[in-house]
């Protein structure tokens, strides 16, 4: 399979040098232990810190910082876990896109989640901060499917077809792991780090447009914080999507006709603070406000 521009030839390559925010000095293993035994302490961690709000140690101590696959495997442990108690699978995201967002965290690849019901909201709904444990935002173009992508070898044509439409959308970035102290494994297991997203509500087509040029501002309380394009996302949101249909359908959970699927960041995260309201605004696809409170009214 030809290799998707901007992305390195395979997902278990981590060619990057790692600059990483925190510090990752212990990258083994644990000695002496199964892999499954590995992957289920890991996603006890993780499991604990989403309910507790409590962020733990970095999940490499037990998974070492290449494992990609056992990092999946966790992450389906944790979203299974998540779907048995109630929670309905809407989506999937692709994380860590842009340039400046790699840069930010030393992770050179890019990775998936899954996005369930009680993630999503709609533009000026209220997002409680208490519902987080380290939040930041980020703006993005959210797909929605109207076929299935299940091929394998999925390209540029097949998710152009089974584009519905697209939306301006924030995403609300979390991670159970302290500090952001992040290795590829650490946030592959951790769901990408994923936390909520807002959707814009005026649907627009992919007809005649390039989504390579489409520019990007966020706002935070009516001032500018983040700025990017189409372009900074692996060439084209279009080939985020190519990637990530590909992936899912490898680790046999292709994306279905109804998904909404976060294609990545168009430009740098913003740290959330405290209560504030994100607006992003997309060339030629509208805008989209994230609000976010101490607590839900």
């Amino acid at each position: 399979m030809t290799p998707l521009p901007g992305i390195p030839p395979g997902i278990h390559e981590n060619s990057g040098n790692h600059e990483h925010i925190g510090n990752h000095e212990h990258t083994g293993t644990d000695e002496h232990t199964g892999t499954d035994e590995r992957i289920a302490a890991a996603a006890a961690m993780l499991t604990t810190a989403a309910l507790t709000r409590t962020p733990c140690a970095p999940v490499r101590r037990h998974l070492g910082a290449t494992d990609i696959d056992a990092a999946y495997e966790v992450q389906r442990r944790v979203a299974a876990a998540r779907a048995a108690s109630g929670a309905r699978r809407v989506g999937a995201k692709i994380g860590l896109t842009a340039p400046a967002v790699q840069q930010q965290f030393g992770v050179y690849q890019p990775d998936f989640g899954v996005l369930f019901d009680d993630m999503t909201y709609a533009h000026g709904e209220p997002l409680p901060l208490g519902g987080f444990l380290q939040p930041r935002a980020e703006g993005e173009i959210a797909f929605v499917l109207g076929r299935d992508l299940d091929l394998p070898g999925a390209g540029v044509a097949d998710v152009l077809r089974a584009t519905e439409f697209v939306l301006p959308a924030v995403e609300i970035v979390d991670s159970r792991i302290a500090d952001w102290d992040l290795t590829i494994t650490d946030t592959v297991a951790d769901n990408a780090s994923s936390g909520a997203v807002v959707l814009g509500t005026t649907p627009y087509t992919l007809d005649a447009r390039d989504l390579s040029r489409v520019g990007m501002t966020l706002h935070r309380d009516g001032e500018p914080v983040s700025f990017g394009a189409g372009h900074a996302c692996l060439g084209s949101p279009v080939v985020a999507v190519v990637w990530l249909a590909r992936e899912m359908a490898r680790h046999g959970q292709p994306l279905r006709a109804g998904d909404v699927v976060m294609s990545g960041a168009l430009g740098p995260m913003v740290p959330i603070s405290g209560p504030g309201r994100f607006r992003l605004e997309l060339d030629g696809l509208g805008e989209v406000e994230a609000v976010i409170e101490e607590e839900t009214k």
